[in-house]
């Protein structure tokens, strides 16, 4: 047999080795009390915080990307509003020169507006060619013959411009004075209206306040009538119960007023017109008390005689009372002893039993080691 070198299974050795890493890092776990009380996850929590630093870093960099992108819109907005601005002010421009050109630089008020005139190229050429001959020519070229007559034609032209230009201004201005005087004449109106409108507010608030003050008074007028009438009643009313008071039966004390009338109803005297009883009432009444103060007697007696045979009867059942409360605390005696012999007896074999254990049972005391062996594995 020839020795040959095969390759080792390190499978096993290997997944020994994971089994005992994995079991000590449960040793650490488990038995750490504060990871164990407090069930901390390391690991989740690590992940939080970089979830929470890759959260707050993403936010930073929208808020960059926001800032630019808003610098950006703020410079297109100026340069766009600083466009508008100059184009605005090249309008300006050009309507300021185009209305300056109107006004003081026209077509017709320049030097050389006859050479583009056909009136003035007339009057220029007033003499005609046909009698005009190679050898008496009169008009070369750059000569002006008629210059004179142009002239005074373009002083007619500019008058007639000019005097266009007042009629025209002259007009605007009327139409202008004459706008003005309408807007005066609304504003005037207008006034008025609010003057008229303002007097009859006013006008109203006085009508108002004299019907108001009419009203009022109308209101006390009634009030104070209304108070006296009220005040003549009262008067009247209190001199008839005068009258009545005086003329009453209880004022002239009648015997007759106090007796009940008839008509079914137990016989009687009214309370409120009572002046007192006759001496045969008086004595009817002497003879009722003395009868029913013998009565009173008669049933004093009794109840005397009947509260003292009560006493005897109560005398006698308290002495039967005490007697068997005598009874019933000596036998509560007796019991009370037995109890006390056989909780004596009970507490000497407790103790007998109790020595038992100390002495001959538990004499065999469990050491650190035994109790050592427990809690060593985390299965």
């Amino acid at each position: 047999m020839y020795k040959v070198d095969l390759p080792v299974d390190q499978s096993t050795q290997n997944a020994v080795e994971r089994r005992r890493a994995a079991e000590s890092a449960r040793k650490e776990r488990i038995f750490n009390t504060r990871l164990r009380v407090m069930g901390l996850d390391l690991h989740a929590l690590e992940q939080q915080v970089q979830d929470r630093k890759h959260q707050q870093h993403l936010e930073r960099q929208r808020d960059k990307d926001y800032d630019f992108l808003r610098l950006n819109h703020d410079e297109a907005l100026m340069q766009q509003d600083n466009n508008e601005k100059q184009r605005r002010a090249d309008l300006h421009t050009g309507e300021l020169a185009t209305k300056f050109w109107c006004t003081y630089q026209r077509a017709e008020d320049s030097r050389d507006a006859d050479l583009n005139n056909d009136q003035m190229r007339a009057l220029t050429l007033s003499v005609p060619e046909s009698e005009l001959g190679p050898a008496s020519m009169q008009i070369f070229e750059g000569e002006d013959q008629g210059a004179k007559d142009s002239r005074k034609e373009q002083m007619k032209i500019t008058e007639r411009n000019l005097r266009a230009q007042k009629e025209d201004n002259e007009r605007r201005r009327m139409a202008e004075k004459h706008r003005d005087m309408l807007t005066g004449q609304g504003l005037m109106y207008e006034d008025h209206r609010r003057e008229e409108m303002r007097t009859l507010e006013e006008e109203c608030r006085r009508v108002s306040r004299m019907a108001l003050d009419n009203y009022n008074h109308a209101l006390a007028t009634e009030q104070a009538e209304r108070k006296r009438e009220e005040r003549r009643r009262e008067e009247r009313e209190n001199l008839a119960e005068m009258w009545h008071m005086v003329t009453s039966d209880m004022m002239t004390e009648r015997a007759e007023a106090a007796e009940r009338p008839g008509g079914g109803r137990p016989p009687g005297v009214m309370a409120d017109r009572w002046k007192g009883m006759s001496p045969t009432q008086l004595s009817a009444i002497h003879k009722e008390r003395e009868a029913q103060c013998e009565e009173k007697q008669k049933q004093q007696d009794k109840e005397r005689s009947l509260r003292t045979s009560f006493g005897l009867q109560l005398l006698k059942s308290s002495q039967a009372a005490e007697e068997e409360e005598q009874r019933v605390a000596e036998q509560r005696r007796q019991r009370r002893a037995e109890i006390d012999l056989y909780n004596r007896q009970l507490a000497k074999e407790q103790q007998i039993h109790q020595e038992y254990l100390e002495k001959i049972l538990y004499t065999n005391k469990p050491t650190k080691d035994y109790f050592r062996q427990f809690n060593t594995s985390s299965r």
